[in-house]
C-alpha cells in the first residue's frame, strides 16, 4: 500500500515539475465572447505576467476566485503590469451563459470559450478552478488548483516575482 500511496505522490509531482516552465499552446482556436476565434498565439501580455484561469459558469470556487480577484485586480495590474485571461470551459449548452455571466459579475477580463475543451486537454485540466501564471517569456511558472480564501495572496507573490523577472 506504501508503494502505491508513494508511486501517486511521484506521478503527481512529475506532473506538475513537467508544466513548469512549458509554454502555452499556440494552435487552440477559443471563442471570444464576441463569437469572433482566437488562436491561443494571440494570448500574450508584452512581455509582462498573465494569469490564465479555466473555470465555468456553474462553478462556485471558480467564481468565488475570479470575484476575489476583481476586488484587487486593478490593484494588481498597477504594480505588476499582469493581465488575467479567463477561459471558459462551458459546452454549447451552457455557452451562451457566458457573456451574461461576465457581465453580471463586472469582469474586466479577457475571457474565452473553450467550448470542446482542447485548451483544457492540452493544459492537462482536470478540475476547475484551475489557474496558471504564465511569466514574461511566456513560460508556466506556476498552477494551482482549487479556491480557498486566501489564495488570492499566494497567486500575487507569485506573480510579482514574475514581473520582478520581468523587469530585471
Amino acid at each position: 500500500m506504501k508503494k502505491i500511496v508513494l508511486s501517486l505522490v511521484f506521478m503527481a509531482f512529475a506532473t506538475f515539475a513537467m508544466a513548469q516552465n512549458a509554454t502555452l499552446p499556440q494552435n487552440i482556436t477559443l471563442k471570444a465572447l464576441d463569437g469572433t476565434s482566437v488562436q491561443t498565439s494571440a494570448i500574450q501580455n508584452d512581455g509582462k505576467p498573465m494569469i490564465i484561469s479555466f473555470w465555468a459558469t456553474w462553478c462556485k470556487p471558480c467564481n468565488r476566485e475570479l470575484n476575489t480577484i476583481k476586488e484587487v485586480y486593478e490593484e494588481w495590474q498597477e504594480e505588476t503590469g499582469v493581465k488575467l485571461v479567463a477561459i471558459s470551459i462551458d459546452d454549447a449548452r451552457s455557452a451562451n451563459r457566458v457573456k451574461p455571466h461576465v457581465d453580471g459579475n463586472g469582469w474586466e477580463y479577457e475571457v474565452y470559450l473553450d467550448q470542446n475543451q482542447d485548451f483544457k486537454r492540452a493544459m492537462n485540466v482536470v478540475n476547475v478552478p484551475h489557474t496558471f501564471v504564465v511569466n514574461g517569456k511566456g513560460e508556466i511558472i506556476w498552477q494551482h488548483t482549487s479556491f480557498v480564501e486566501g489564495s488570492e495572496e499566494e497567486l500575487l507573490e507569485v506573480v510579482k516575482k514574475a514581473a520582478a523577472e520581468t523587469a530585471e
